[in-house]
């Protein structure tokens, strides 16, 4: 993974070189203010927020459940927050440019990640071998995401079903390849990738929000954030779970449903 990072800063140089290429931070940089004033923006926004930093995911019950009583979670949460957006900052350095440069459509969502390498990679001495490697290095990061995401069911299957953890975890495989074959269309991707972060996500951090900070008590929440922290955390904590965090969650959903979401 630090390789695959390495790969993306040395492609955003590469790209900065490229005919065309000025466009794109023109696109990306320049603001338009206009689009403060439309719904849409922050429904994509927040809906982005929710799905990146993987908010009521699976991943994140998988990696706190694995996490040790003595990390401090709230500075683990704004690392997370930091290292993840400068993450997206230099992926999108990296695939806008060239999407202007080789004149693609810069709407076409995740699959313009699978569009925009080969042509940059095409257009460079060595370009096969750092072809390779960077999908190799796509290849990992999508298996590990995998690893976590599939671990909620099939760990629901055994507790509940008391399957073994070898058929839980082919029943789980089986079904998302079932699933895969059906979006494997780029647009349907897109599809798939908007409705799970406008709806379903925002969804399912509203119910864990809910659960955590008005059913379970108003202790239980702080109890389990202040693990791992020497200073007590500041009484923020239950007004921005409990009413910003659930009323911007809530505001998601409705919104996307309203204006039509994707």
């Amino acid at each position: 993974m630090p390789l695959f990072f390495v790969l993306f800063f040395f492609m955003a140089i590469r790209v900065a070189f490229i005919p065309g290429a000025f466009e794109g931070y023109q696109y990306l940089f320049v603001p338009r203010w206009e689009y403060l004033f439309k719904p849409q923006t922050w429904i994509y926004a927040l809906g982005q927020c929710f799905f990146s930093l993987s908010l009521a995911g699976s991943g994140t019950v998988v990696y706190g459940s694995y996490l040790s009583k003595d990390e401090n979670v709230v500075n683990c949460a704004r690392n997370i927050a930091v290292f993840d957006t400068l993450a997206a900052i230099l992926a999108s350095l990296v695939v806008i440019p060239a999407v202007f440069a080789f004149g693609f459509d810069p709407g076409s969502g995740p699959p313009l990640l699978f569009i925009t390498m080969p042509a940059i990679f095409q257009s460079m001495p060595g370009g096969r071998l750092f072809s390779i490697v960077f999908f190799v290095a796509i290849l990992f990061a999508g298996l590990t995401s995998i690893v976590n995401l599939f671990e909620t069911p099939v760990e629901a299957l055994q507790q509940r079903l008391h399957f073994s953890r070898k058929k839980s975890s082919v029943i789980v495989v089986a079904v998302a390849a079932l699933v895969g074959i059906f979006i494997e269309n780029g647009d349907v991707v897109s599809a798939w990738m908007d409705a799970v972060s406008i709806y379903i996500i925002p969804l399912g951090a509203l119910i864990s929000a809910v659960l955590f900070f008005w059913i379970m008590g108003k202790d239980f929440a702080r109890s389990q954030v202040q693990l791992g922290r020497e200073k007590p955390i500041g009484k923020w904590l239950e007004p921005m779970g409990r009413y910003v965090f659930c009323f911007i969650t809530g505001a998601v959903i409705i919104l996307g449903i309203v204006c039509g979401g994707i």
